[in-house]
């Protein structure tokens, strides 16, 4: 798979994380869009992860970690779970368990093929303080090993102006579940 961008893409894609950037103030306010595109443009990677999040309905975001990091966290940022990332189950090993019925593929599966992080729960947490989440579907997060070792993850969503994390097993997919991702450049 090839994983670089055109020119044009490049260009497209930093257009519209700019624009989304300026938009959203409220998310990053000690961040100059001039210093995350300078960022962005070292590393061409990077910009085609932004570019999966984007095509998948993920709507990727800007949000700082930590004030002393250098690091730059680009969150899925879609009020829904990305559309285009959705009926997977948790992982490979829960997918070839399956015996019918298997979903598309797996939320870790797919996150590596983007070169992105599937969000674990402190990270989606501080996503639900960005604006409302979820309200309608769900997002796989990542989930400890001692849990998985026991067919189990954990998902979260946004109801009834709460912020919910639950457990499911890890074969399970739904239509309104899927996993929102992290790129850190």
């Amino acid at each position: 798979m090839k994983k670089s961008l055109t020119a044009a893409q490049q260009k497209e894609l930093l257009e519209v994380l700019k624009s989304r950037f300026e938009k959203n103030m409220q998310r990053h306010k000690s961040l100059k869009w001039d210093d995350v595109e300078k960022k962005l443009s070292k590393q061409a990677d990077k910009m085609w992860s932004l570019f999966e999040m984007e095509r998948t309905g993920g709507e990727p975001d800007v949000k700082k970690k930590k004030k002393k990091s250098s690091e730059i966290l680009f969150f899925d940022c879609s009020a829904e779970t990305p559309k285009d990332r959705r009926s997977l189950c948790y992982d490979e090993a829960a997918l070839n368990a399956r015996k019918e019925n298997k979903p598309k593929g797996s939320a870790l599966q797919m996150a590596a093929e983007m070169g992105i992080d599937m969000m674990n729960e402190e990270e989606y947490q501080l996503l639900q303080t960005l604006g409302k989440f979820d309200l309608k579907t769900s997002s796989w997060l990542k989930t400890a090993d001692d849990m998985r070792k026991l067919d189990g993850a954990i998902f979260g969503d946004c109801r009834f102006g709460r912020v919910f994390v639950y457990h499911n097993g890890v074969q399970s997919y739904y239509a309104a579940r899927g996993f929102r991702g992290v790129c850190r450049v």
